[in-house]
């Protein structure tokens, strides 16, 4: 895998008309700074609406991932992903002047070769790699799905699809090598549905900007003259519509033999690069799609989100604790005298947040508040906990630094035990209640096995001012 992030030289673009909303959309791909990651850009909404392409944005499975943010949805983003990841590019700014970007040909190859005209470059930043160093696996059995992510020595996968269907029948591919052989063996790959899925998928308001020139429709079933003349009125086919001896609507050559599947691993390749991070390991799938390929990153998000938060916030590597006052300081506005929290020793992104502050007698509040009997202040106390607190909430936001968390309330504080020159705090924070930047918090500091102080915090986000 490369070793440093990459991003492209130079914008570039692609016209054409969205899978399932049949929108006419320009693409615009755009290099973009070190570790800011792949974004899209809504171009066509006031104020270009930015949203990350995470597992947290993904709003919709139907046939393509959507993802989305404040109502703000954009549709079918895996065969963009795919290119993107494919080629080992790590920050692009998309944009977009509609909801869903061209489907060209069905595959990624046009994107491909966009990205590759553009130039891809190589920036300062180490590139941060997952690497998976147990076994991680996925089951769905009523729908006969099974994911396994092994531990390997570079990102691999492996796909197997097994259909009733003469034509299709059983078929497997494996990419061994995504930067030699992504570009030419899986991004040329075309999306495909089956014939008796066609109606059912116009009618659900999907395939608006499908065409034959777009994808591979596979028979299925049989069609009388009726059914073939519905066909072309509602898809607007002027063009005669025949039973290919092949087995493919219109006899559409294949690009590969076993194209429907190269292209359930271009779709799988796009749907991990939500992720956010690339994984070093070996991806075997069997029947999966958009849906399980989500659930699979979710699982591998979960299993593995301390290390991911860790290479993105913790400059040196360490299994001692998790964040060091490097990393406090990367998310945390306050600076000295007024920084509270030393260390992070252990988080459950989105639970709960364990820290370390160590008290010293060079504390500036101690000459002044009771010199000759050194007490910390309760209210400094209170705010050792805020700070944990904005740790907790502010690293997990797509943004981390446009926003600061202020206490709006304190509820039930209780200081059962003085805290003096040479304690060492250990601040327990649980995440109550986080809905619409307002949040709820239970803090409890102990020296030792002895809890000193507890409250319940109320807080607000609110935006960072930069100047």
């Amino acid at each position: 895998m490369p070793k440093y992030q990459k991003t492209i030289a130079k914008p570039v673009s692609i016209v054409g008309k969205g899978l399932h909303t049949g929108v006419e959309c320009t693409i615009t791909f755009k290099p973009a700074a070190e570790n800011s990651g792949i974004r899209f850009v809504r171009m066509d909404i006031d104020g270009c609406p930015e949203i990350k392409a995470d597992i947290n944005h993904v709003v919709d499975i139907s046939r393509g991932t959507t993802i989305g943010e404040n109502g703000v949805r954009i549709h079918t983003v895996e065969h963009v992903l795919a290119a993107i990841s494919g080629l080992s590019v790590d920050n692009i700014l998309i944009e977009l002047t509609e909801k869903e970007p061209p489907v060209i040909d069905g595959s990624a190859k046009l994107f491909v070769e966009a990205l590759l005209s553009a130039g891809i470059t190589e920036q300062n930043m180490q590139r941060e790699v997952l690497e998976i160093d147990r076994t991680i696996t996925y089951s769905d059995p009523e729908h006969g799905i099974d994911i396994h992510v092994l531990p390997s020595d570079r990102f691999r996968v492996t796909f197997m699809v097994d259909y009733k269907i003469k034509t299709l029948g059983t078929q497997y591919t494996s990419i061994y090598n995504m930067e030699k052989d992504f570009a030419s063996q899986i991004a040329p790959a075309r999306t495909f549905c089956f014939l008796s899925e066609v109606e059912e998928l116009k009618d659900k308001g999907l395939i608006k900007g499908g065409a034959l020139d777009n994808a591979v429709v596979i028979i299925d079933k049989e069609l009388d003259k009726n059914e073939v003349n519905r066909l072309r009125d509602t898809f607007g086919i002027r063009e005669e519509i025949i039973l290919g001896a092949n087995g493919i609507l219109n006899g559409k050559e294949l690009r590969f033999k076993n194209e429907p599947v190269r292209h359930k691993t271009l779709d799988l390749i796009g749907d991990l690069a939500l992720l956010g991070i690339p994984i070093r390991g070996h991806v075997i799938a069997a029947r999966s799609g958009h849906a399980s390929n989500v659930e699979l990153v979710k699982k591998i998000k979960k299993e593995y989100e301390k290390k991911i938060l860790q290479k993105r916030f913790q400059a040196r590597a360490t299994t001692d604790f998790l964040f060091d006052i490097h990393a406090v300081l990367s998310i945390l506005p306050h600076r000295y005298p007024f920084v509270l929290v030393d260390r992070i020793i252990d988080m459950i992104p989105g639970e709960r947040l364990t820290a370390i502050k160590n008290v010293t007698v060079n504390e500036p509040f101690f000459p002044g508040h009771f010199p000759r009997q050194p007490v910390m202040p309760g209210v400094m106390l209170i705010e050792s906990m805020a700070q944990a607190g904005a740790f907790l909430i502010l690293h997990s936001l797509d943004k981390e630094h446009a926003k600061n968390m202020f206490i709006t309330g304190v509820e039930k504080a209780r200081f059962k035990v003085p805290v003096i020159p040479g304690d060492q705090l250990r601040i327990e924070m649980e995440l109550q209640k986080f809905r619409l930047g307002n949040a709820k918090l239970h803090g409890r500091c102990f020296v030792g096995d002895k809890m000193v102080t507890e409250a319940t915090l109320s807080a607000q986000l609110v935006d960072r001012r930069e100047k």
